[in-house]
């Protein structure tokens, strides 16, 4: 009988030395027009580095998750390092607490919470606690962490802060698992929600009854804060255990990243965090530039692209691809074997929001076949070689590309 692979375990047999690979990331790059026919942030931001690529290399647009389906942050990410995210769910806790290093064990239940704003009857009027700072956040885990670090009899309870309004809840103990519901509702104007198991499993209804006393409690030590008298939880789930991505590509492989969930992404399937100072694109490429002898694949990480969009800042996003734009010669000096730009989802500054719209991609390499696209952006890519594909086949693409995938078959 004829054996039987996945398509990671196809890859893992052709995989050979070859060039570099570089995937920068721009979170949330696609966009829309704030006008009817006018341009998106991509097509509006003056990006002559960008063009060029475009113009030598392919291009088209990527789909992360399914067609109209809006993407979350981690799923988008498992994508784009060709895991399928239908078939490789994972909690955004789960990469918060790896983004910080947070060394998680089987027994382990990882939430992200966000701290918030809530009136008096508990109706959430920030989700985001006005983006209160870091050294905020700190104050505010090691409070909850002397309140709520023993409210649960026969388990450990961590919260640890990961910046601005962000924190990670680590419950530890047996018997934890599930499918859980988060208490963020996504809006401002509503209540948080309780947190339930869908499993209907005895373990996840046990483990949704810890969760609401946990955040009972939690809730009661921040009362009386100014800012942050409340908060939401998200992505409940334990390490899922994925396939490593430097065994399946036969590289090693470094994530450049400033935002702790995507280092714990990347941490997640097996890549090393590179640690650096500063939070602009020049100081990624810095980065980039001082670890490139030591590793074949490089995943580098812009944030305030999504943010802006997030914000319905659409000026600032503009000037922040730009400034992506700016660091592409430093680059392509490096001389990669192929390099692939894209974003994770679009998040449009109109829609104030990740979207489901396809998102604008480029391949570039010294072995690729130019088509007839001269500029990046969401129209001009839309006619571009890639088509509309999946966000996991780009990987696969770009390997090939610089030439460390063998031959299939005789």
């Amino acid at each position: 009988m004829a054996s039987v692979f996945t398509e990671h375990e196809v890859i893992q047999h052709l995989h050979q030395d070859g060039g570099k690979v570089v995937l920068l990331v721009m979170d949330g790059l696609g966009g829309l027009p704030l006008e009817f026919n006018g341009k998106t942030e991509l097509e509006t931001a003056k990006t002559p580095n960008l063009d060029k690529l475009a113009a030598q290399g392919s291009t088209g647009l990527q789909v992360p998750i399914r067609p109209g389906v809006e993407p979350g942050s981690g799923p988008a990410h498992l994508s784009l390092f060709s895991y399928d995210p239908v078939k490789y769910e994972i909690g955004r806790g789960v990469l918060e607490a790896m983004g910080i290093g947070f060394e998680l064990n089987p027994n382990d239940l990882a939430a992200r919470g966000n701290f918030a704003t809530a009136s008096a009857d508990g109706t959430i009027t920030d989700r985001r606690a006005g983006r209160i700072s870091t050294d905020e956040c700190i104050r505010l885990a090691a409070k909850l962490q002397e309140a709520t670090g023993n409210v649960l009899p026969g388990y450990e309870v961590f919260v640890k802060p990961v910046k601005e309004h962000r924190f990670v809840l680590v419950i530890r103990g047996k018997g934890l698992g599930g499918v859980l519901t988060e208490t963020d509702p996504l809006a401002t104007g509503k209540k948080p929600l309780p947190v339930t198991d869908e499993s209907g499993t005895p373990e996840g209804q046990h483990t949704a009854k810890l969760v609401n006393q946990w955040v009972e409690a939690a809730r009661s030590a921040l009362a009386d804060e100014p800012k942050a008298n409340s908060l939401n939880l998200r992505g409940l789930a334990k390490d899922p255990g994925l396939p490593r991505f430097p065994d399946i590509y036969g590289v090693r492989a470094a994530a450049i990243a400033v935002y702790p969930m995507y280092k714990g992404v990347a941490r997640l399937v097996g890549m090393e965090v590179v640690n650096f100072e500063g939070d602009r694109p020049n100081h990624e490429i810095d980065a980039l530039e001082r670890v490139w002898n030591d590793y074949d694949f490089f995943f580098i990480h812009i944030k305030k692209t999504d943010s802006y969009g997030e914000d319905g800042n659409f000026e600032a996003k503009v000037k922040e691809i730009e400034a992506v734009d700016a660091e592409i010669p430093r680059i392509l000096a490096l001389q990669p074997g192929a390099l692939i730009v894209t974003g994770d989802h679009s998040t449009p500054a109109k829609l104030r929001s990740h979207s489901w719209h396809p998102v604008p991609t480029l391949l570039w390499s010294p072995n690729g076949m130019p088509d007839q696209v001269q500029t990046f952006g969401e129209r001009a890519c839309a006619s571009g070689h890639l088509g509309v594909c999946h966000g996991t086949t780009l990987i696969p693409q770009a390997m090939g590309h610089a030439r460390r995938l063998k031959r299939f078959g005789a």
